[in-house]
């Protein structure tokens, strides 16, 4: 980091008891954006209800 950005930035709170700041560390993994699924539940939940309907 560069001095300017490293005086700018508000300094962390210190974990307290061995806890981690989870947000310090970047995850790889599937990126699911939140729109797409809130979508999926909402058609997975219509689809069971079809289904307990038809059969």
């Amino acid at each position: 980091m560069s001095k300017k950005k490293k005086e700018k930035a508000a300094p962390m709170p210190a974990a307290s008891a061995g806890l981690l700041r989870f947000f310090e560390e970047e995850t790889e993994g599937v990126k699911v954006r939140p729109e797409l699924l809130v979508v999926f539940a909402v058609v997975l939940i219509i689809v069971c209800v079809l289904a307990q309907i038809f059969f």
